[in-house]
């Protein structure tokens, strides 16, 4: 169920009026109903949920929250008023707060357990501004700051505001105060040059410098093609480029592969595709990507983690590999210039493995959980997600089914235990669920660790405990607060 927050900016500067006549924050109005209408062409967007937040002081910033319904939203968007200063890094603080207030009683970001690219809350953040100076009740400000202290429990445990899961866009209103008379330039919108841009970029997202109204219906079209349902993901390489390719698809090694010189390729900030499964319609999956560091019990603390993992991959080509009934997970990549350049190689049966740095007990780069392909097809590149360090697991499990026919020996049993330490403890139970569902139920003991210490477990469930107080609490002062129509849950 995607959730779409739209900032508004409620700042004196939305009273300018363009050559038509028209205020700012009427054109902001009318671009937030005109996005309805065409997103209400999906039939998925019947499960869409809709936020409003403004540029107002906390918490009368929030306007339509998790508790209100879709008519109250268009009560308060046909309501709003510009008058206020352009906060807009608390604005955006107070967002993506409201749309973290009840990850920690979900338990969707998996602290310390991996993370599960199935386990979502698909987000998009839309802010129309004018895109003029931040201001404040200390003056103006040239850059762009998030308040650094959030008063949500557990925001510690990740180090920006946002998840990966949650992308924003700004559409920056440039529209003259003058009828221009030269010829409209077609073509695609270009990024905005104000404090936004970066923050966008940072979430997965863009922003677009609005200068006519044509350029703003030429946005909500693109912006509704961006409700996807996707986690964001640093790919970076590691190690040597590839030999290039030469005439026919084969591997030319004569040709140097400019190894040293960064390319476009070398690193990208994307979105993969999560796929809802076809008959429950939410998605399924049953591997996670590693933490960036191995859970030992005597950890006080869990380390915070960054939004968006940081996932290597190695241009050594491998031969994809599966075994029959052993699950895997698949995402298809957003296309990005390292799509551009797997496809271009026309190598559909080979793979580069992937790895997350220090996921693993006894090497640094970690151990492959699982490896990029081309399609088949060339059309696409896909994220095949697999059990940590795959590689020897798979044909241990192969001899086990083929040769051993579930009855292993002695020497198969200590290869598996020697696999099994170089496994995190968060793998254990989904291998467990593999192998049950595999016809092998008794390989793992049922005394499952996690590898957590008692102390970062008591935490979690004390911050799950506490967000739902916070959330109990905002409610009962709304309710004592019932002359002003807002709501923060």
């Amino acid at each position: 169920m995607p959730i779409l927050l739209f900032l508004i900016d409620t700042s004196a500067s939305m009273n300018q009026r363009t050559d038509l006549g028209t205020s700012y924050l009427d054109i902001a109005k009318g671009a937030v109903e005109l996005f309805l209408k065409l997103r209400a062409r999906d039939p998925a967007s019947r499960g869409d949920r809709y936020m409003l937040v403004t540029y107002d002081e906390h918490p009368y910033c929030i306007k339509a929250g998790w508790k209100e319904n879709h008519a109250t939203f268009m009560s308060e968007l046909k309501n709003l008023q510009a008058s206020g200063l352009t906060t807009l890094g608390q604005a955006l603080r107070s967002s993506f707060d409201l749309l973290n207030l009840n990850r920690l009683i979900s338990g969707i970001d998996n602290y310390g357990q991996g993370r599960n690219p199935f386990f979502l809350e698909p987000s998009i953040l839309i802010t129309i501004t004018d895109g003029n100076k931040l201001t404040s009740t200390a003056g103006v400000q040239e850059e762009l700051h998030l308040p650094l202290n959030s008063p949500l429990p557990g925001s510690e445990l990740t180090k920006e505001p946002f998840r990966w899961d949650q992308r924003l866009f700004a559409l920056v209103l440039r529209l003259p105060g003058l009828a221009s008379t030269e010829p409209e330039q077609l073509g695609s919108v270009p990024t905005d040059e104000s404090a936004i841009t970066q923050m966008c970029e940072v979430t997965g997202g863009r922003s677009y410098c609005v200068r006519t109204q044509r350029m703003l219906n030429q946005c909500l079209e693109s912006l509704v093609q961006k409700v996807q349902s996707g986690v964001v993901i640093n790919f970076e390489k590691t190690g040597p480029d590839p030999p290039p390719i030469g005439e026919g698809g084969l591997m030319d090694s004569s040709r140097p592969s400019n190894s040293f010189a960064a390319q476009p390729w070398h690193s990208c900030h994307k979105l993969i595709y999560v796929r809802p499964n076809s008959k429950t319609g939410v998605p399924v999956g049953h591997w996670p990507i590693p933490e960036s560091f191995w859970p030992d019990q005597n950890l006080p603390s869990l380390p915070p983690r960054t939004s968006h993992p940081v996932v290597r991959f190695s241009c050594v080509d491998c031969e994809p590999m599966v075994i029959d009934k052993l699950p895997f997970d698949k995402y298809e990549l957003e296309p990005s210039p390292l799509t551009q350049y797997i496809l271009e190689r026309k190598s559909p049966h080979t793979c580069w493995q992937v790895f997350v740095t220090s996921s693993g007990k006894y090497n640094e780069l970690g151990y492959p959980f699982g490896y990029l392909k081309a399609s088949t097809t060339l059309t696409c590149v896909n994220l095949f997600v697999m059990p940590y360090n795959y590689p020897v697991l798979l044909p241990l499990l192969d001899d086990l089914f083929k040769v051993h026919k579930l009855k292993p020996n002695l020497k198969w049993r200590q290869a598996f235990d020697s696999y099994l330490k170089t496994l995190p403890p968060y793998y254990l139970l989904p291998l467990k669920k593999a192998l049950r569902m595999m016809g092998a139920p008794n390989l793992i003991s049922d005394n499952l660790d996690c590898g957590l210490s008692y102390s970062v477990i008591s935490y979690l469930k004390k911050l799950s405990q506490q967000v739902v107080l916070v959330k109990t609490n905002k409610q009962k002062s709304f309710a004592l607060r019932s002359a002003f129509p807002y709501s923060l849950v």
